[in-house]
Formats: structure tokens, sequence, C-alpha cells
């Protein structure tokens, strides 16, 4: 079991104790997020779905988000995955959303930000977000470390929402 995993484990047991159900938009960790939750024996009582919303394209179609309804919003940004992680609670109908958007890498994206920079948000009972920069430009590694920060972030979130 690699680590990702295991806190999944302790994230589900959580959400099944609430009785809470979570949705999925990420970016940068391309499904990673969402297949850990996945991996957990039970994930049906908590898992409602998940969508790796890369383009903007894959985000109108799966979460109906468009940033021409949020003037001055960028992808890969606080504001950007704030709104991505409630509108994903909104359309699922979830307790929680999460939400992540960054680059990877081994470049960084058109919007400024270098490989290794990741937003993530949490939507719910308690709403947190973040920025993290890694400073590697190694894909694969960034995409791993990203859907851990999801992780910590959610599992602190569900705790101090008691």
């Amino acid at each position: 079991m690699n680590v990702l995993t295991e806190m999944a484990e302790t994230v589900g047991q959580l959400l099944k104790d609430r009785g809470d159900t979570v949705g999925v938009s990420e970016s940068s960790t391309g499904g990673l997020v969402s297949a850990a939750l996945l991996s957990i024996p039970g994930a049906s009582a908590y898992f409602v779905g998940g969508a790796a919303v890369y383009t903007h394209i894959s985000r109108e179609a799966f979460i109906g988000f468009s940033l021409d309804d949020h003037p001055g919003i960028r992808s890969a940004s606080e504001p950007f995955v704030k709104i991505a992680a409630a509108t994903v609670r909104d359309v699922l109908g979830t307790t929680w959303g999460l939400a992540e958007a960054g680059a990877a890498g081994p470049t960084g994206n058109r919007y400024g930000d270098d490989a290794g920079h990741s937003c993530i948000a949490i939507s719910g009972p308690v709403d947190r977000v973040i920025t993290i920069e890694t400073g590697s430009a190694d894909r694969e590694e960034n995409m791993w470390k990203f859907a851990k920060e999801v992780m910590v972030l959610f599992e602190a979130a569900l705790r101090e929402a008691g």
C-alpha cells in the first residue's frame, strides 16, 4: 500500500464515520486523488464522482464551470480552485468538493506559473485553499506530491469539521 492509499484509507473512514460524501475536480493530479479514494473498499459510501478537468472543454462539460462566468479568474489560481471545489460540490450534491489545478511539469503553464505549482481547495463544512510550489520540474513526482497535499488538506478539514 502506498502513502496516498494509506491517506485515502484514513480519509475514507472519516467520511464514512461522518456519513459525508465527496466529489473531485482535478487537473494536474490527473485522477490520482479519485483513484486513491476509490481504491478503498466501501468507497461507494462516500465517493460520488470525480473528473480530470484538464482543459476548458472538460471543465465545462463535466462540472459546468466556464471562466466566461468569472471575469478576471484564471486557471491554476486560488480563486479558480475555490470556485471549482464549490461547483463540483454543488453539481454532484456532495458534502465536500475537492479541486486541484496547477502545472505538473516539465515546464510551467501558459499563465506564468512554474512547474511544481498547484492550487488546492476544499469546499464543505470547512473551506480551505492553499498554493504549493515544489520547485521541481519532475512531472510524475509533482503529480504525486499534489495528490498527497490534497489528502493532507482534506483530512485536516474533515478533522476540524468534527
